[in-house]
């Protein structure tokens, strides 16, 4: 079962939609629109790029220092081998956009007229 698209209007009355997973987890809550044909089509750019949304990593390289809760036991993490490193990106690589809407390499069989 796919996602859903839950419209609604904050208590600035502006409308906004939440997109929720199939067990129903807010997964993400839109921007603020002036209206509902706005609305429509915020939904529809989301539905549009989702698929071939790229990602750009902006999250330090290492793990994030979490504080331990409190009455939490310590533990020391085992320490990395000497050998290993951080090879998720390259050094100096950046993500680029797409010039444009992805094509189709073929033509789907359903559209080909069969001769008899």
């Amino acid at each position: 079962m796919a996602g859903k698209f839950e419209a609604f209007v904050d208590q600035d009355s502006f409308f906004r939609f939440r997109l929720l997973a199939p067990d129903g987890s807010v997964m993400a809550v839109s921007g603020p629109f002036e209206d509902k044909a706005a609305l429509a089509a915020g939904i529809t750019a989301v539905r549009e790029c989702a698929g071939t949304g790229l990602v750009t990593d902006l999250c330090p390289a290492g793990a994030v220092a979490r504080p331990a809760p409190a009455g939490a036991p310590v533990f020391a993490p085992a320490a990395a081998p000497a050998d290993c490193e951080d090879r998720r990106t390259p050094a100096g690589h950046t993500f680029v956009l797409a010039k444009g809407p992805r094509r189709q390499g073929t033509k789907p069989r359903w559209t080909t007229a069969v001769a008899r």
